[in-house]
This record gives C-alpha cells, structure tokens and sequence, in this order.
C-alpha cells in the first residue's frame, strides 16, 4: 500500500504543542462554551496525547471544528476549503489555528495526500467522514475519502460524536442559541483487518475496502 519512506512536512510547533496564540483561544473557546452551552466532554482518555490521530466526528454545524478544538488538550489540524481564507484576517486567523487551506471544488486527491501527509507528520487530524453538514441532525452515510485517509495512514481513529450543535446552530444560522452540547470521544476503530486485506487489495477491491472502513467509523460514532 505504502512503499519507500514516508514523506516529511516541515510544521511549525504550534500543531504539536500549543503555543501562546492557541492556547489563548483554547482557554477563550472553553469558558465561553461551558458558559454559554455547557459543554461536557466525555472518553477524552481514548485520545492519544502525542502522535498521529484522526478525531473522526459527525457533522452538524459550524460549530463542531471549535468545539472539538475546545474539548481536547492538544492541538489539532483542520482541513479547510481554501475560499475561507480570501478574507485576509479571518484567513490569518484560521490559519493560526492550525487550519489547513485546500481546493474544495477541484478533485479531492490533493486533500487526501495533504491529510495522510499531516498524520504521518505525527499530527491530530480533524475528519468529518459525512463530507458536509448533515441537513436535518441525524447522521449521513460515510463517504469513501475517509476510509481512505484511514487506511493509508495507519494511525488510531478516535471515533468522535458531538451532540447538541446542530439544535444550537443548524445550516441558515447565523448566531448559536444557548443549547446543551456534549462532545464524547470512544475507543479506536478497530481496522487493522482492513488495513490488512488493503495491502494487497487491487483497485476496485481497495476502493470497496475504503467504504468499508468509512461505513465502520461511521458506526463507531452512531454508538457514542
């Protein structure tokens, strides 16, 4: 699957460590969530504290990339579509935050390799399998990217589900209303059955085999 050494990203620090600046934030996002959403955070122990992860989490809102921000006690990475960063300063902001800018709208290999890349770097990767913001709260089919990422990676994937933001902040609004929110973080998947049979898989095989380890991630969470 994986052949010759892996390649190396020259990060800054701060997607390792948290340096003044995201820990500013950090501390900011948190008072501000238990405050004003109560915010509880459960099974933080299955998050691994140092190294490569992916914090796979449904997705509802806006919300979810801070609150998940919020409730860990390490930095973490975010792909973000690259049209969010034309506004300079909101730009300079996310990117702080270890925001990651990628082209949304062409085909998404480069978003995979940039994410693989990232977690073979020994970084916190935050994954919204669903793709987009679920409609309507309940949660959507996995899509096959993130399998991928899954397995092409080989790094735990930290099932992760957020419940309570999109009845705060659903698609079409503009300003989060006061609602109880929990973030609850579960055990690894366990994929290393899949990891194994997409060693040798062909193509098509590989790709059914992404699916599956999407489908199973999505499951994981379901059971949060």
């Amino acid at each position: 699957m994986n052949s010759g050494p892996k390649p190396t990203l020259a990060l800054p620090n701060r997607f390792y460590q948290m340096d003044w600046f995201y820990r500013a934030g950090w501390v900011l996002l948190r008072r501000a969530f238990r405050v004003w959403f109560h915010l509880r955070v459960n099974g933080l122990e299955f998050v691994p504290k140092t190294g490569g992860a992916i914090i796979a989490s449904n997705h509802a809102s806006y919300l979810d990339p801070p609150l998940i921000g919020a409730a860990l006690h390490r930095p973490v990475a975010y792909l973000a579509r690259k049209s969010l960063f034309r506004f300079k300063p909101f730009g300079w902001l996310i990117a702080r935050l270890n925001a990651v800018p990628l082209e949304r709208e062409r085909a998404t290999a480069a978003g995979l390799r940039t994410a693989i890349e990232l977690l073979e770097a020994g970084v916190a990767v935050v994954l919204f399998p669903e793709g987009t913001r679920t409609p309507n709260g309940s949660l959507q089919s996995g899509k096959p990217g993130a399998g991928l990422i899954a397995l092409r990676s080989n790094v735990p994937v930290i099932p992760t589900r957020i419940k309570g933001s999109f009845e705060a902040m659903p698609r079409g609004s503009w300003f989060p209303k006061p609602t109880p929110i929990s973030i609850s973080f579960g055990r690894p998947v366990a994929l290393d059955d899949l990891r194994a049979a997409a060693n040798e898989a062909p193509q098509k095989t590989f790709k059914s085999l992404c699916q599956a380890a999407s489908d199973r991630i999505m499951a994981s969470i379901a059971n949060l």
